[in-house]
């Protein structure tokens, strides 16, 4: 009788062990099963985004130096340069004068496009508005264009001899500006932009409406409120969000304009090889055979990019925090 209760007693702690056993191994699958998760975005994130990241900076400190008359195969030989290609990107007036016609775009592409997206995602939000989501698609559709296939078609749009509008112009016997040439080329350029870009802000800024409750808008029509009250006072600060977010991409967009000058430079003179600083780097990689200093100037772009981004995101959670404390 002893024995046999001896005997079931250890069977109790044995069967009381394997189960802790058990709970210990499924605790640490459970632990380990995020990262295996994660690691095909992160081996995505290295190769195609760390990776090239790197190999431009480590191109960007070296160059190529040439002995004698280039000929043969040790004549030409990859050597460390250190800053000096960063410092010629920096006094190359070209690159300057790239990044300056680029704030002038920017100035015209960022307020329109998010001003234009604003007011149509109020107006969407609105009770009498009809036929909404023919509405939305419809603003939304340009932005489903590539943006070579747009610039083409505003491109023979802008040129006076196919153009249907130069033709009803001229019937009209109305002057036809030269969209092409001088200052109207920004503009020309602005607005294949901004047709394009503002169904995306749109979008974003008209689905942070709609996550506002109906209750706020309820109480403000029992006190009297418009809809053009509600629409200042209540819509925008509580889009606020969404609207810096816009604003955050639409800068870096600006800032790597290339598709819409580059596909519209065949079509005139006023576009030059370099007229942004992207296209300016594409033409020393692959028009003047330079690589080096090519990705010195990348990394530039790039790290005023991150700066004007991290910068302006500041100043926005600043003044946020303000708003809050008050």
């Amino acid at each position: 009788m002893s024995g046999t209760t001896v005997h079931s007693g250890k069977a109790a702690r044995g069967s009381g062990r394997a189960p802790r056993a058990r709970t210990r191994a499924t605790g640490g699958s459970v632990r380990r099963a995020p990262y295996a998760f994660l690691l095909p975005a992160v081996v995505l994130f290295l190769l195609f985004f760390v990776l090239p990241i790197g190999y431009a900076v480590y191109l960007s400190l070296r160059k190529v130096e040439v002995k004698g008359l280039g000929l043969g195969s040790g004549a030409r030989s990859e050597v460390w340069t250190g800053l000096s290609n960063y410092t010629a990107a920096l006094s190359d007036s070209e690159l300057f004068h790239g990044a300056l016609r680029v704030l002038g775009y920017g100035a015209i592409v960022v307020p329109v496009m998010l001003g234009s997206a604003l007011l149509f995602a109020l107006m969407l939000d609105t009770d009498r508005v009809r036929l909404t989501s023919f509405t939305r698609l419809a603003i939304f559709l340009p932005y489903a264009i590539p943006g070579v296939i747009a610039a083409l078609l505003w491109g023979f749009l802008y040129l006076p001899s196919v153009s249907p509008f130069y033709f009803l112009l001229d019937r009209a016997g109305l002057p036809q500006p030269d969209l092409l040439d001088g200052g109207p080329l920004f503009v020309a350029l602005s607005n294949i932009a901004i047709w394009g870009g503002t169904g995306f802000n749109m979008i974003v800024i008209y689905t942070s409406l709609k996550s506002i409750p109906t209750e706020v808008y309820e109480a403000a029509k029992l006190d009297g409120c418009s809809q053009l009250q509600i629409a200042l006072r209540i819509k925008i600060p509580m889009v606020a969000p969404s609207l810096v977010l816009t604003f955050f991409f639409s800068i870096i967009a600006t800032l790597q304009v290339f598709a819409e000058p580059t596909t519209l430079k065949p079509l005139t003179n006023s576009v030059s090889t370099t007229w942004s600083p992207l296209m300016k780097v594409y033409q020393d990689a692959f028009g003047n055979n330079d690589i080096y200093s090519a990705a010195a100037q990348a990394v530039i772009i790039a790290v005023a990019t991150l700066v004007l981004s991290f910068g302006f995101l500041r100043v926005a959670n600043a003044r946020s925090r303000q708003e809050e404390a008050r």
